[in-house]
């Protein structure tokens, strides 16, 4: 079976930053049909009447150009913030906010999933980092969860992700977290899945050696996983590396370990990040060698 393949379009930011642009270049030059969409590329609090014509110019271009957009993330800017775990409350208010915002575009857009990482709560002034984050700021991030579910009904959203991160700070990092967070969001109103990362799952410094494997992830999940980032890195550090570097992800064995899990219809978007400084001939010609080598690892 032929496992699904697309890119998430972290790559376009900064450079191909209208849909004129970046669908015109997924589909002919770096030949791929799915995509998923990052608001790093439209901030979901612009006004609404732009919003709604941004929307319907992504309904148009990727019909033109034969794209599917499977879902959106809420990409490296919106990362950067603490999001819902801020130890300011109001902060936190604001990123459900801007979330509920996210969805109202995506159901302009077409997009039926949303998803990304949660939030991380503040470092100590010692450095120390805990295994798991107050109890109250987790009970406080399930109930915002199950409200978002709410609004994300109403858009009409069938889907909504949860992206483990590798840190100590953010929730969940851990499996035994993830599976405790999907309990208590069991009979929300629209489903939380989970999208696991390459370089989140395989993070050695974290983990170890010897459990830093995405087959845990895997084994652990099952069904729960609906989507897949796929990156090239060395374990080390969360890379997001293309295709065309060295590291410890060799894409056929990816392709093998997901299907042996019964997780070929799962898609795979490949998430890449390259310094705003890099020449863009060079990122087009990266993602076009790693998107073929990734296509014919999962074909």
């Amino acid at each position: 079976m032929t496992i699904p393949f697309g890119v998430n379009l972290s790559f376009c930011v900064k450079r191909w930053v209208t849909p004129g642009l970046w669908a015109k270049l997924v589909r002919e030059e770096i030949g791929v049909d799915l995509v998923q969409f990052s608001y790093d590329l439209i901030d979901p609090t612009w006004p609404d009447d732009l919003l709604s014509e941004l929307a319907g110019e992504l309904r148009e271009a990727t019909a033109a150009h034969s794209l599917t957009v499977h879902s959106a993330f809420v990409g490296l800017a919106h990362y950067t913030y603490n999001q819902l775990l801020h130890p300011d409350d109001r902060v936190r208010d604001v990123a459900e906010e801007w979330l509920g915002r996210a969805y109202r575009f995506a159901a302009l857009a077409g997009i039926a999933r949303v998803g990304g990482p949660l939030g991380a709560i503040a470092s100590r002034v010692d450095g120390r980092e805990e295994d798991e984050i107050p109890e109250a700021d987790y009970r406080d991030l399930i109930a915002r969860m199950l409200r978002l579910a709410e609004v994300a009904h109403r858009h009409g959203m069938t889907e909504l992700y949860i992206e483990p991160t590798p840190m100590r700070r953010e929730w969940p990092w851990t499996i035994a977290q993830a599976h405790t967070m999907l309990h208590d969001l069991a009979g929300a109103a629209v489903p939380w899945r989970l999208c696991v990362d390459w370089g989140h799952s395989t993070f050695e410094p974290l983990y170890g050696s010897d459990r830093g494997k995405m087959e845990a992830w895997y084994e652990a999940f099952g069904e729960a996983i609906s989507a897949i980032h796929i990156q090239q890195t060395d374990y080390r550090y969360d890379r997001h590396w293309d295709f065309t570097e060295k590291g410890a992800v060799d894409p056929a064995m990816a392709a093998a370990l997901q299907r042996r899990h019964n997780l070929a219809d799962r898609p795979v978007f490949l998430e890449v990040f390259y310094p705003f400084e890099r020449d863009d001939v060079s990122v087009i010609e990266a993602m076009r060698t790693s998107t073929q080598i990734l296509k014919a690892a999962f074909a």
